[in-house]
């Protein structure tokens, strides 16, 4: 005998209403600002390199195309609108990871992702902090660099402590054995998650940027204080990490660079490599406007709004009800 499925959505209906509320208001915000809505697809050829992040394979064959990804995020679909000249533009998309289920994550679930044309990183922080205060009508963001949270709140510097000092810092939560597998940013990974994170944002959100330069992603890198670091931010409230954003990066041959890294360090981690967007880079190629991108987690943001704790109270139907 079978279990019954359970058929009735997670979410009340008060949730569903400010979930309708919050779409209303972000499609009014960005109509103001005149910015574009566009949609990408959801299945792509391509999945992404980044280590940080597992796809979901589709069993495509159909116009010559064996095999594809559910998109993690709608960002190279994006970038390649971006350098045909579409401006600055936004979506509401659904972005699917795999292995990710638990209070904060479901594989399925709702990305808000903007890119504006001609801004950097810090312009874009503020419309940001305009987006999501006006929403949640909480105060603005304080502005926190990555290696001055790190000082305060776990008491190390991330751009000077050793390699070993730092593997010694990691095993309070690991063994030697389990803490010797990891790389420094793995490390790195820890002490933000278990340290830092959690008291990000109790009082008022605060962003957090200048991340290390190898943490950069797809951002651009400059030096700060004798050091490399990303243009990158993200935005925390409530301990809870609420957005990704970076001043983006343009150079084809760096991006090229950066995908090779990607895919040594997946294979060293046991990962497959992953084959690269030819029509992403071409795109790179051809020009991608100086601007900067964010995405925004959706589900999250109705999460503050509701005083939810769990992710599946916000969502119609997660993982389990699917």
């Amino acid at each position: 005998m079978t279990d019954r499925p359970v058929w009735q959505p997670a979410a009340s209906r008060a949730v569903l209403e400010s979930r309708a509320q919050l779409l209303a208001y972000v499609r009014g915000f960005f109509h103001e600002r005149q910015v574009l809505e566009v949609e990408t697809p959801v299945l792509g050829r391509y999945g992404v390199t980044d280590v940080n992040l597992d796809g979901i394979p589709a069993a495509v064959d159909a116009a010559g195309v064996r095999g594809g990804w559910l998109q993690t995020s709608p960002e190279y679909h994006m970038k390649r609108l971006l350098a045909a000249g579409s401006g600055s533009i936004f979506q509401v998309a659904r972005a699917f990871r795999n292995g990710e289920r638990g209070r904060r994550h479901n594989p399925e679930f709702s990305l808000l992702e903007w890119y504006r044309v001609g801004m950097n990183d810090g312009q874009l922080m503020e419309e940001v902090a305009d987006l999501v205060c006006g929403w949640l009508e909480c105060p603005r963001p304080a502005v926190l660099g990555y290696r001055e949270a790190m000082r305060v709140q776990a008491g190390i510097d991330p751009m000077t402590i050793s390699d070993r000092h730092l593997s010694r810092y990691c095993e309070q939560w690991l063994e030697p054995g389990q803490v010797a597998d990891l790389s420094r940013d793995d490390c790195l990974d820890l002490v933000m998650s278990f340290v830092v994170e959690p008291g990000l944002g109790q009082d008022a959100p605060v962003f957090i940027h200048r991340y290390p330069a190898s943490q950069a992603a797809l951002a651009r890198v400059s030096e700060e204080q004798g050091h490399p670091v990303a243009h990158r931010f993200e935005l925390y409230i409530k301990g809870l990490e609420l957005c990704n954003g970076y001043w983006e990066l343009t150079d084809p041959a760096d991006q090229r660079a950066r995908f090779t890294t990607d895919n040594r360090l997946r294979k060293a981690g046991g990962k497959p490599e992953m084959g690269l967007d030819t029509a992403f880079l071409a795109a790179l190629d051809a020009g991608l406007p100086d601007c900067a991108g964010v995405a925004l987690g959706l589900d999250r943001l109705l999460m503050l709004k509701m005083g939810a704790t769990d992710i599946q109270d916000v969502m119609a139907f997660p993982l389990e009800r699917a």
